[in-house]
């Protein structure tokens, strides 16, 4: 097969692969979210942006949280997904001369990001509870609806001007 590893043989290794990689993709975003906060211009944008990055080095505690109920080490493993999503983020970027059209850019891409953290997350809770890991699962609820507030407010900034204004620099 070769997408996962011979390792995952039942749902708990499978449990315990995708909470190492959503921890490597956790760690990933801390990385790249100051990158993004320096290119972003509109102070709404960077802004949310700050909080994201202070919310997300909560969730990683929060994963470690868990691990431990595992009797695991924090552990990563590589993600191509995000890996993938933050080179496209980059290379995107790297394009946008036009500052109102970057502030649209950088806020399609942090929803990119917030996607797949939502649908990780939420696989990680049904697989929890499956298991019988109910105070795992209540502790990667708090970083599911993190994750989806943050989603929600990327939608209210993009609708609300950042887009708009994108559009007139159209010309």
């Amino acid at each position: 097969m070769g997408l996962f590893s011979k390792d995952i043989a039942t749902l708990h290794d499978l449990y315990v692969h995708q909470l190492q990689d959503v921890y490597y993709a956790e760690q990933q975003i801390t990385k790249a979210l100051p990158k993004m906060i320096d290119k972003a211009t509109a102070p709404e944008l960077r802004g949310g942006f700050e909080t994201h990055l202070r919310e997300t080095e909560g969730q990683i505690a929060r994963l470690e949280q868990v691990f431990a109920l595992e009797g695991l080490a924090a552990k990563g493993v590589t993600c191509p997904a995000i890996d993938g999503i933050i080179k496209e983020a980059n290379e995107v970027a790297g394009d946008i001369a036009d500052k109102a059209v970057l502030d649209a850019a950088l806020t399609a891409a942090a929803q990119a990001v917030e996607h797949y953290e939502i649908s990780r997350y939420g696989t990680l809770i049904a697989w929890a509870e499956q298991l019988g890991r109910d105070e795992a699962a209540q502790i990667l609820r708090e970083t599911l609806a993190e994750e989806k507030a943050t989603d929600e407010a990327l939608t209210k900034l993009a609708a609300g001007g950042l887009n708009r204004r994108a559009e007139m620099a159209d010309g």
